[in-house]
């Protein structure tokens, strides 16, 4: 899952920090962290190894991988962060995005110089809210294959997406509603 999963996917704002940096810091470095934000850090790990092994999200990886090989998983994060957009009505989504920039800037002492750099960006873009249109995914695609040491920068990616998303669709609605429990059950 992208940002908006992982934020939407959070219960308690030391949560959501932990959450939203957990890729920015070395595993070493958790216990520097509150408990809460260690909280969230398992609860990101947590995230990201239920997504791998889920048979839907293997199936949605399906989709991109003749493209992008081993990069497919990235993806299939950003695709379905589109689809958890647009699981909740438009106003609720922008309110969701505006506070849980609020909460990572009063939490600005626990996060990692290089995430608030990119903070910022997220923030004047508003990538949480932007993840509801196709150009916000198209953009958030493009970032991934800019970051991407091995692959064409002009891969047809965002095309595939297009093409599939009705399938993508499919594979999302049997995945999040797992996600949604399991994270509820082990951390809500």
């Amino acid at each position: 899952m992208n940002y908006l999963a992982h934020s939407i996917l959070s219960f308690t704002d030391g949560q959501l920090v932990g959450n939203m940096i957990a890729d920015f810091i070395r595993n070493n470095e958790r216990e520097n962290f509150p408990l809460e934000i260690q909280e969230g850090i398992k609860l990101h790990r947590f995230i990201d190894t239920f997504t791998d092994s889920h048979p839907a999200v293997s199936e949605a990886k399906k989709i991109f991988s003749p493209l992008v090989r081993l990069y497919s998983g990235a993806f299939v994060d950003v695709a379905f962060d589109y689809f958890v957009a647009h699981h909740y009505p438009e106003n609720e989504l922008k309110n969701h995005s505006q506070k849980t920039y609020k909460i990572l800037w009063n939490n600005e002492q626990w996060l990692p110089e290089n995430y608030k750099q990119m903070l910022v960006r997220m923030e004047k873009d508003d990538w949480l809210t932007n993840y509801r249109t196709d150009r916000g995914i198209r953009f958030s695609m493009q970032n991934v294959l800019n970051k991407a040491q091995y692959l064409e920068k002009d891969l047809p990616v965002f095309d595939i997406f297009l093409e599939n998303k009705n399938l993508l669709q499919i594979y999302f609605d049997q995945f999040f509603p797992d996600i949604l429990r399991e994270c509820r059950l082990s951390f809500g």
